[in-house]
């Protein structure tokens, strides 16, 4: 089965643009189109796509509370990746923090375009991990005076992360997918899977990005 993708832009030529070099893809099908954030819950449950690529900055409802709005209302929501013209911008990061799974540039390649695509619908690794944490180092530091914020501390110390849970947290938030993971371990990767599920159950993540972002933080790991 392909995966499918919905496109939400207020520019035609992105929408065009992107839908031209995803449908080039034997394995990824467009399912449709959207200018506005304010459209997205809609057709989400119409069309049920695997993938939301959507702009991050729209004039109605952006990418954010679209973001929100689609994990709140919809009962399995499709992963999301937000679309953006400049990497290091906060509107990126509360997006990753509202639930988004990732993001892609605007001015990315198609091949980057695809790969990015492929990455969030698997959901077995982080795109573009150092990106992530630049983001972290710069908009996450919160009401926190020792490298972390009060509230992702509280979560963390919840979770109460055992020491081989912990060191898939680690491990994550260098971006390495589970099969990376188990070579790291030497386990099998069914076995990381488990260890990653519990992460997320225990962190009350929805993915592996969300999981990440409290990483950083909490000060669990060191964003910069």
């Amino acid at each position: 089965m392909p995966i499918t993708v919905l496109l939400v832009d207020d520019e035609p030529l992105v929408r065009a643009g992107l839908r031209a070099v995803l449908e080039a893809q034997a394995d990824i099908e467009v399912v449709g189109e959207a200018a506005d954030g304010a459209a997205v819950i809609p057709l989400v449950r119409q069309l049920r796509p695997d993938v939301v690529a959507m702009d991050v900055r729209m004039p109605l409802m952006d990418g954010i509370e679209a973001t929100r709005a689609v994990l709140r209302t919809v009962a399995e929501p499709p992963k999301i990746l937000v679309i953006t013209t400049f990497e290091n911008d906060e509107y990126v990061y509360e997006a990753l923090r509202a639930g988004a799974d990732g993001f892609l540039l605007k001015r990315a390649r198609p091949a980057e375009i695809v790969h990015a695509v492929r990455l969030v619908a698997e959901g077995e690794s982080l795109l573009f991990p150092a990106s992530v944490r630049r983001l972290a180092a710069e908009y996450g530091s919160g009401d926190g005076d020792d490298g972390g914020n009060r509230a992702a501390r509280a979560v963390l110390e919840r979770a109460r992360l055992t020491e081989r849970e912990a060191e898939v947290l680690r491990l994550m938030t260098r971006g390495l997918s589970n099969a990376e993971i188990a070579a790291r371990l030497v386990v099998g990767t069914e076995t990381v899977k488990s260890h990653v599920s519990q992460v997320l159950a225990k962190l009350g993540a929805r993915d592996r990005t969300q999981a990440v972002i409290v990483a950083y933080e909490s000060g669990f790991v060191a964003p910069g």
